[in-house]
């Protein structure tokens, strides 16, 4: 019976001289949506991604992208994915309608059907009043846009999208996750790498994290919330002077450890019990420490991956080895 999986891996292994950058990766991404890849630089995500898309040969295990096996069936696959790294590909001498032409042309279309392609592209990103500029002159979420817009000249089955937000303003990163939501809305496959908790939480409908060449959990993101076994509770004090009395008094009523946030009022912790919630609330009434506001709710992603790693996302380690 025919798989309805986009990739299917087993035991997949990369290593760079001593460094195992994948170490043994089983992945079952269904068709269809967007597959988060959730990790650190440095934990192996590049590595991954590069042998399925057939960049890297796999020192063990196996990998189905499509059906069709990366290394017996490299050029199959080839045929039906597309790749955007982390840095922009296209040609910073050229106009952006220049690279489209020159994709569209060099992947068999005619030269009408590649300006009209170039033209219907440019259009959908936002990019027609730029596309006669050259793309050195381009701003950071404008090259990501047409980056991707150059990995969809051929409508890929599958497109690995390898952290294509890193350093965007927020409104470059609204406009990427629109592109993306798009390209899924018109069938494509969508595999995503990301360092971006709230990205992840935006866009995928299940996600792998992958820490030290590992997939340490797998789900929907609800699932890894719930997977913590706890709710959340965050606490912002009036006075931020007060915020180390509020930190004792509530790690004393709630029996749990309380973190500082890098808000220098804010507090949080991972509490079970919203009895001991409102007691611990109430003894800071007591003590004469004013709250402005409090919530208790499912745990985000960000305390999803400090319960699973022991660090929180943000502590980024070495860049990550690759070929």
């Amino acid at each position: 019976m025919k798989s309805n999986l986009a990739i299917e891996t087993s035991g997949l292994v990369k290593a760079f001289g001593s460094t195992r950058a994948v170490d043994g990766i089983d992945l079952a991404v269904p068709g269809g949506g967007v597959y988060g890849f959730l990790g650190p630089n440095g934990a192996g995500k590049t590595t991954a991604i590069r042998m399925l898309a057939t960049l890297l040969k796999p020192d063990a295990g196996s990998a189905l992208v499509l059906g069709h096996d990366i290394v017996r069936e490299a050029d199959a696959v080839r045929a039906r994915v597309s790749l955007t790294g982390q840095f922009a590909s296209v040609d910073d001498d050229l106009t952006g309608a220049e690279n489209l032409v020159l994709l569209g042309r060099l992947l068999g279309y005619s030269s009408a059907r590649a300006r009209a392609r170039a033209g219907d592209l440019l259009d959908a990103f936002g990019l027609s009043d730029a596309g006669g500029r050259l793309v050195k002159t381009y701003s950071g979420g404008m090259r990501r846009r047409i980056d991707i817009a150059a990995s969809i000249v051929v409508t890929p089955d599958l497109i690995f999208l390898d952290e294509p937000t890193t350093g965007l303003d927020p409104r470059a990163r609204n406009q990427v996750w629109d592109i993306v939501r798009a390209l899924v809305s018109e069938g494509t496959t969508v595999l995503l790498t990301t360092q971006y908790l709230d990205e992840a939480d935006q866009l995928a409908g299940r996600i792998a994290v992958i820490d030290h060449g590992k997939v340490i959990a797998e789900g929907t993101p609800g699932e890894l919330k719930a997977s913590v076994g706890s709710g959340a509770l965050h606490v912002r004090v009036r006075d931020p002077e007060q915020r180390l009395d509020a930190q004792h008094l509530l790690s004393q009523a709630l029996e749990v450890p309380v973190d500082l946030e890098s808000d220098p009022a804010a507090l949080s912790s991972r509490v079970s019990d919203p009895e001991r919630v409102a007691h611990a609330l109430s003894e800071l009434g007591r003590s004469g420490i004013a709250v402005t506001n409090f919530a208790l709710g499912q745990p985000s992603l960000d305390e999803v991956f400090l319960a699973l790693t022991g660090r929180p996302a943000e502590d980024v380690t070495a860049e990550e080895v690759t070929a």
